[in-house]
């Protein structure tokens, strides 16, 4: 039981690694899609079992349509922060970083 445990424990570590590394500030992803995102739509499509984006790259393909639909001009420390915010708390895509 207890190596199972181990096992468990291990991949979880792996999968939040590989989304911990990518770069950027959640929290102000976060704050940033509360400001501009919600206007849309809410978390809720992110979450969904047959959501459209299925990629770090489709990921940020979508965020770049989503940005002009929105009217809103990101910096890049901004789009990488709103990167960092979706893919750790929505998408969990491993980073090739």
């Amino acid at each position: 039981m207890n190596s199972h445990l181990s096992v468990l424990a291990s991949l979880l570590l792996v999968t939040t690694a590989h989304a911990a590394s990518l770069p950027g500030d959640s929290a102000n992803g976060q704050r940033l899609y509360d400001a501009h995102c919600t206007d849309c739509h809410d978390t809720s499509v992110l979450s969904r079992p047959n959501r459209a984006v299925q990629s770090l790259d489709e990921l940020k393909e979508q965020l770049a349509s989503c940005s002009h639909m929105a009217s809103a001009e990101f910096s890049a420390t901004e789009t990488q922060d709103l990167l960092k915010y979706l893919n750790d708390e929505f998408y969990n895509f491993p980073s090739d970083r």
